[in-house]
């Protein structure tokens, strides 16, 4: 068992607050922002459309940041079908996101960043406030955010470090959910309903509902929305027989009050979102051949693995117009629940026979307990904007307190208790509890300065400070030392970020962009080997980019291409299923990528997105030495050459859609997507060493030396289509058309005694599903 649930396996109440104003009203445009800009006549009908981002914490044209950022809107989401981060992932360029057999398991990296400790590279946002840890004690790096996409008016992605203005953990780029406004001017009610089906599996109900009040026409509107998704499973369990094990249910509630004054603007909201999943999805394979070991769709569970998720979120934001600029008031609560339970009877039910001499095998569970309290608080005072020099200055500070919990239980391979008087000495294998506590401090400024009609620089630079205190208390158990142990850290970091760029015409941009980031570290676990304290990983990114309009603007074509360099890695480094953190060393990232779309006629409309990306190892990460009386173990976690996991080196997908209008006045669409996922590595190599003890030069045994597995490339087809009017639309998708199957997630399965693999843990990727959707608008 780890103290962090990291990257590497083993070894390595609120909801009636935001239901209420949906339940008060019984009678929906978005924010300013996110409004299309339309064509002025009908000449310039096959234009693109401009996309507007708030990146830069600014309102600004897509096409006019210099940085690469994705956007991916309602109607997308809508016509994908889209539940979780992975039913999109694909239409961003270098965005990778691995899916662990259940939405909120999720793993999220860019440009081939990927975490290989518990804390995140990617930062994510709802609207103005970070949500999710920026410590190294809640997961955040397997635990994602992963919203329902419901009353989401877009979903922005900017790649690359954004530490200057985002802070810590954007270390490789910014996921920001951006959500519907309530409309102060015209109400509006939207009422749906679904259903899919999953092949091999189960069936799924979808419901939602939102509307737009205004209050006081102009000034005062509410917004409410509620949806609720089941989740159909489809994987069996082998060990009893069980069927569609993996089902479950996501729950999304929100209610949003807007204030438009004079010279004051003012936004509360207070956002829920549950999912709970019953068991998750998995296959079990083949350790030498990589197949199936019973069924395309059964894996192996001796103990029921649920999980479940709670944020609520609850934020203020004001902006006071001085005239001769603004200043913003972002504040934000968020109080985060996780239980997630995993099978641990490979790993620890050798403990039983091994250890204690029993007949059989035993059946064991781990269950990790994250509750989080995150309190944001962000002033900014800022010029007006379209000026020749536009500025920004800020402070911005967070608390959290936080605490995980950890217990390991041993019983017999049935599911029942050890005999006595097994059970009261070791039924209990471990229970650990890290309570922790999370500060940061951050100044920082940003500006731009614009010399003539074409030629700007951006730059920024931030300085941040946390401070950390955590303890490892153990009760009781076999699997780490019994006590209290406290520790405390604190970090001075300095960031930013350099911008300029070139307009050759207003549809033609080159730009260059230098930026830093990290990832803060924090005070380690108590365990032989481990350092006191880890320190933060750095990380340079160096960038160039081409965004251009051509062809009457019907063609959007953007390429970028990029070298990262990342330094003082964290790495989680373990042996016997026991472990913590370590700095390991350095590795480089390279790619291109590429981004269009061409618009042509006005109905048709196709487009390619695609990334190269190539990370690796610079070097053999540190090695940690782990006393074990006798001898010493000594690992490297990874070796130089080593591409980063869960990073494909080619990855693209490519679309087509076609709009119709019928004689009867109804108006439709019919489009599909075709994506490409290279080959994987799931790990870095590890080298394990054992020599004497106190002398490395003295080897006891040969290196033992455990490579990463392979997961295979693979594509799949998802096609979509829609018809209606004004006040309804009928929907209807198939995603995996072929019912493909591959694997987002690859794990070995090996028991901490004995090193015996039985076999490999394969999360798939969603099979082919079919859904058809309905909405009616008032």
């Amino acid at each position: 068992m780890t103290q962090f649930q990291s990257a590497r396996p083993w070894y390595r109440k609120q909801l009636s607050l935001a239901i209420a104003g949906a339940l008060a009203c019984c009678t929906a445009p978005a924010l300013a922002q996110d409004v299309v800009e339309q064509p002025d006549d009908a000449s310039a009908a096959t234009n693109l459309d401009t996309v507007i981002v708030t990146a830069n914490k600014r309102v600004e044209n897509l096409r006019d940041v210099a940085a690469s950022i994705s956007v991916i809107d309602e109607r997308q989401l809508e016509n994908l079908g889209a539940v979780s981060l992975s039913d999109y992932a694909a239409f961003i360029p270098g965005l990778q996101v691995q899916n662990d057999g259940s939405p909120g398991l999720t793993r999220v990296s860019l440009r081939g960043i990927a975490a290989l400790s518990s804390g995140a590279t990617v930062s994510t946002y709802i609207d103005e406030v970070p949500v999710g840890s920026s410590g190294i004690y809640q997961g955040a790096s397997t635990l994602m955010l992963d919203l329902l996409p419901y009353d989401i008016g877009r979903v922005e992605v900017l790649r690359g470090p954004q530490g200057t203005l985002y802070g810590a953990g954007a270390i490789g780029g910014l996921l920001k959910y951006v959500t519907r406004e309530p409309d102060l001017s015209t109400p509006e009610a939207r009422v749906g309903v679904g259903m899919r089906s999953v092949q091999s599996g189960d069936q799924a109900l979808n419901l939602r509902f939102g509307a737009s009040l205004p209050l006081k026409d102009e000034r005062l509107g509410l917004r409410m929305s509620f949806a609720r998704n089941e989740i159909a499973g489809f994987t069996d369990n082998a060990v009893d027989g069980r069927e569609d094990i993996n089902g479950g249910s996501q729950l999304g509630a929100r209610t949003a009050l807007s204030w438009d004054g004079d010279k004051v603007d003012l936004d509360l909201g207070v956002l829920h979102q549950r999912i709970r999943s019953d068991d998750r999805a998995g296959v079990a394979l083949d350790p030498d051949t990589q197949q199936p070991l019973f069924g395309d769709d059964d894996d192996l569970a001796w103990q029921p693995r649920p999980f479940s998720k709670e944020l609520t979120l609850v934020s203020l934001s004001v902006d006071w117009d001085l005239g001769w600029g603004d200043f913003v008031s972002a504040t934000g609560w968020s109080q985060t629940d996780t239980v997630d339970q995993i099978d641990s009877t490979v790993q620890f039910g050798e403990v039983a026979d091994l250890l204690l001499g029993l007949p059989e095998p035993g059946s064991s569970f781990v269950r990790y307990s994250f509750d989080l309290d995150k309190v944001t608080q962000e002033f900014r005072l800022q010029s007006k904007g379209g000026g020749t020099f536009e500025w920004m200055v800020g402070a911005f500070y967070t608390k959290e307190d936080a605490l995980q919990s950890q217990f390991a239980w041993l019983g017999q391979r049935d599911g029942s208790s050890l005999p006595a008087p097994y059970d009261d000495m070791f039924g209990t294998l471990a229970i650990i509890n890290l309570p922790s506590e999370y500060k940061e401090y951050a100044l920082f400024a940003n500006a731009s300065w614009r010399f003539g009609d074409r030629f700007k620089i951006d730059a920024g630079l931030r300085q941040a400070r946390n401070d950390q205190w955590f303890s490892q208390n153990v009760p009781t158990g076999i699997l780490a030392p019994i006590g209290e142990t406290p520790g405390d850290s604190s970090e001075d970091v300095f960031t930013w970020s350099l911008s300029p760029q070139y307009r050759f015409s207003d549809s033609v941009m080159v730009y260059a962009r230098a930026a830093t980031g990290y990832q803060p570290g924090g005070p380690n676990v108590a365990l032989a080997g481990m350092p006191p304290q880890v320190d933060s990983s750095m990380l340079d990114s160096y960038e160039i980019g081409l965004k251009s309009q051509f062809a009457d603007r019907r063609v959007t074509l953007d390429v970028s291409a990029f070298r990262i360099d990342w330094e003082d890695i964290q790495v989680a480094s373990s042996f016997n299923g026991v472990g913590g953190l370590v700095n390991g060393g350095e590795a480089t990232s390279e790619g291109l990528e590429l981004s269009s779309q061409f618009r042509v006629t006005d109905a048709l409309t196709l487009g390619l997105n695609g990334a190269y990306t190539d990370a690796t190892l610079k070097n053999d990460f540190d090695p940690t030495i782990i006393p074990q009386g006798a001898f010493d173990v000594i690992l490297w976690t990874g070796l130089a050459g080593d591409r980063m996991p869960y990073s494909p080196k080619v990855s693209w997908t490519a679309t087509a859609e076609y709009a119709f209008s019928t004689a009867g006045g109804l108006d439709g669409q019919v489009g599909a997507a075709l994506r490409w996922t290279g080959k994987r590595l799931n790990d870095t190599t590890e080298r394990q060493r054992v020599t004497a003890p106190g002398d490395p030069d003295t080897l006891l045994v040969p290196d033992e030396i455990t490579v990463p597995l392979e997961l295979d490339s693979y594509r799949a087809l998802d096609l979509y289509a829609g018809i209606g009017t004004r006040s309804w639309e009928l929907r209807a998708y198939v995603n995996n058309v072929t019912g493909e199957k591959a694997w987002s997630t690859l794990a070995p399965m090996d028991g901490a005694l004995s090193g015996a693999r039985s076999h490999l843990a394969a999360v798939p990727i969603q099979p082919r599903t079919f859904g058809v959707e309905i909405d009616f608008r008032f």
